[in-house]
Formats: C-alpha cells, sequence, structure tokens
C-alpha cells in the first residue's frame, strides 16, 4: 500500500458517500456524479490502498474487510480534520467546520423542541459552518452518537448509549388522539367506557410500543409504525387511536381532523435530552451549539 498521505481527500470521500448509501444509484444523486465517474474514483483509491474495498454488482454493494477498515478510519479522519479546522477557526476568534446534528421526527412544530430557532441563533454571518441535520427514532439516534456519526442529538432516550452525556433539554406533552370518522370522535368523554378503549384499533410507535399500551390498558397492538408521520396518517383515517405530541396534533385538532380521548385520563410527557460524545466535550463547535440550543429555548 502507498503512503496514505498521498491519498486524496476527495476519493476518500467519494468511497464513504458510497458505503453510506450502499450502492452507486443513490451516490449518484447524493454527489451529482455520473456512475463511470464513481466507478474510475473508486478504483482509484482502491489502487492507491493496495486492495478492493467493496463487492458491487447489480443487486449487491458490500464492504470487504479492507472496505470496512478504511470506512471506520476515514470517518475518524474526517472528525480530526473538522476538529482541526474548529480549533484553527475558534484561534482567531471565529467558528468553523462541520456540524452533525440529529433529532427525533415530528419535533419541527414545538418550538422548545424544534432545532430551528437553535440554528438561527447559533448561525452568524460569515461563520463557515456546515450544518448536517437528520432525522431518526430515539434508538437510531443513541446509535449514532455512541458510534461518532453524530456530533449532537436530542430526543426522548433511554441514556444507554456509553460514552454518552445527556442533559435534560424539555418535556413534549402526549395525549391519545383519533380521527374524524372514528366511532369515539363524536362522543363525549364521560360516555367513552373501558371496553370502548380496548375494542379500538391501537396504533403504537415500535420504540414505544410496551410503554403507549400500558398507559392506556389496552390488550394488543393494532398497528406499529416508526415515525411520527406515520403515526398521524394512521389516526388520521379514522380507523386507530394513538398518541401524539400534543404540538405535533394541534393544527389538526383546530381544522377538527382530530380530537383528544379523555385528556385528564390519557397523557403523559416525553422527556426529551440533548446529548453528545463525552470526548467531543471539549469540541468549540459542540460546545458553542449546546449553549446557543439551551439559551435559546429557556429566552424564546
Amino acid at each position: 500500500m502507498r503512503r496514505l498521505d498521498n491519498i486524496d481527500i476527495r476519493l476518500l470521500r467519494v468511497f464513504v458517500a458510497l458505503a453510506d448509501a450502499r450502492g452507486f444509484a443513490e451516490a449518484q444523486i447524493a454527489l451529482n456524479l455520473s456512475q463511470p465517474t464513481l466507478s474510475t474514483h473508486l478504483a482509484e483509491l482502491e489502487k492507491r490502498l493496495g486492495g478492493q474495498l467493496c463487492h458491487r454488482g447489480r443487486q449487491q454493494f458490500r464492504l470487504t474487510e479492507l472496505g470496512q477498515a478504511t470506512y471506520d478510519a476515514t470517518l475518524k479522519l474526517f472528525r480530526d480534520l473538522d476538529d482541526f479546522t474548529q480549533r484553527v477557526a475558534s484561534a482567531t476568534g471565529g467558528l468553523s467546520g462541520r456540524l452533525r446534528i440529529g433529532i427525533s421526527d415530528g419535533t419541527f412544530t414545538s418550538e422548545e423542541l424544534g432545532v430551528q430557532r437553535a440554528i438561527r441563533a447559533f448561525l452568524q454571518p460569515g461563520m463557515d459552518v456546515f450544518i448536517d441535520l437528520s432525522l431518526g427514532t430515539p434508538a437510531e439516534l443513541e446509535r449514532q452518537i455512541a458510534d461518532g456519526e453524530r456530533d449532537i442529538v436530542i430526543g426522548p432516550f433511554s441514556q444507554k448509549a456509553p460514552g454518552v452525556i445527556y442533559r435534560s433539554f424539555a418535556s413534549e406533552p402526549h395525549l391519545l388522539y383519533c380521527g374524524a370518522g372514528h366511532p369515539l370522535f363524536s362522543k363525549v368523554d364521560t360516555a367513552i367506557g373501558r371496553k370502548d378503549i380496548e375494542d379500538a384499533r391501537f396504533s403504537v410507535r415500535s420504540y414505544r410500543h410496551f410503554d403507549d399500551l400500558y398507559l392506556v390498558g389496552h390488550p394488543r397492538a393494532g398497528a406499529s409504525v416508526v415515525h411520527m408521520e406515520a403515526q398521524l396518517m394512521l389516526i388520521l383515517s379514522g380507523h386507530f387511536i394513538g398518541f401524539l405530541p400534543c404540538h405535533f396534533a394541534e393544527r389538526h385538532v383546530a381544522e377538527g381532523r382530530l380530537r383528544a380521548i379523555k385528556p385528564k385520563s390519557f397523557g403523559f410527557s416525553s422527556v426529551h435530552k440533548i446529548a453528545h460524545r463525552k470526548v467531543d466535550a471539549s469540541r468549540v463547535l459542540v460546545t458553542a451549539f449546546l449553549e446557543t440550543a439551551r439559551s435559546a429555548r429557556t429566552t424564546g
């Protein structure tokens, strides 16, 4: 293998994009490069490293052992480069680099949880910061922060990821809802009994499956979803009841498409945490955004 300091960083970025996309089709879109160009770049990187990085075919794209080792090492290299850029920028009084943020889906309608206000306060004119924002389930986000794929994540976490620091961020009230056309939609709360709830099809979020059932005392789930938007779709269909964040349901309630079922009996608050890895505790870009996010939430 040739000296690694002769490898073009652009080839490594192409390789990471290919690995993340698990093939050429999606990577072409992400990089805006043709498949022949991607193939040429990959072949050149393999030549410089001295081995095959992946198995590719029409139905398969899989990293080799060398490919996986290269992928992991490249991610660390990119983090180190970002850290270098941030430290140099900080020494000159500015902030620079890439900040990878992850947040639970369905939070944009919350002034407290949505990161749009924090980003608005964080980014200043002339600041050379690239924001990489992604959505995910709490379990996905905890895995990503533990693996170093995200710098900061916000969500209702189990707080089990090793090497991660969690801080309280905001609470998110939930209520049990049904949609227009559901048998319970036109019933007053006092007329809704235990059997009415048990007979209703109940949609749960897969990562809260048993918690949702226990809160209502429902015997079984009739549907399972991963994302909040999917939960809303099922409830709006008029065939399911299920929990939604109040801020997420508010507009649909006002428009007469949703109603809360016995809010005094069926409700809970989900506590969201903001988390980062312990090894990133001194990274200027991370600490700066953490401070801005907490300040934006409390002063907004």
